[in-house]
């Protein structure tokens, strides 16, 4: 069965402070856009949310504009721009480099499913 939806028309949005999430949810595919305005930190802005101290989702993703720095609780980290695509597993912090905001993709599923609910939603 072929299956065509448009990030155009989300089947749902979720806002949180500096940022938004539109999703859509097809047959094996859950697809997320991410906008994450300038002055955005996953600590400040989502972590009152998901009610963790690190994000805890994995994401496969890939930078359509602007600018993103990732730190794992490991200690690892690196900073992410336009045109790249990144795999990363839950226990990390990100916010926004710059003045410009910056739009993910994320195709791991669990980002669109689950990314700035409440453990009660």
């Amino acid at each position: 069965m072929l299956e065509i939806k448009t990030v155009e028309k989300p089947d749902e949005r979720r806002d949180f402070p500096r940022g938004h999430l539109e999703a859509v949810h097809l047959t094996g595919l859950d697809f997320a856009v991410g906008v994450f305005e300038p002055g955005w930190r996953w600590s400040e802005s989502v972590a009152p949310i998901a009610g963790t101290d690190s994000c805890e989702v994995h994401h496969n993703g890939y930078i359509a504009q602007g600018r993103m720095h990732i730190r794992m609780d490991d200690g690892g980290e690196g900073e992410l721009g336009p045109g790249d695509v990144f795999v990363c597993p839950p226990g990390h912090d990100a916010w926004v480099v710059g003045d410009e905001q910056c739009v993910v993709y994320d195709f791991a599923g669990q980002m669109a499913k689950d990314y700035a609910k409440s453990a009660g939603d």
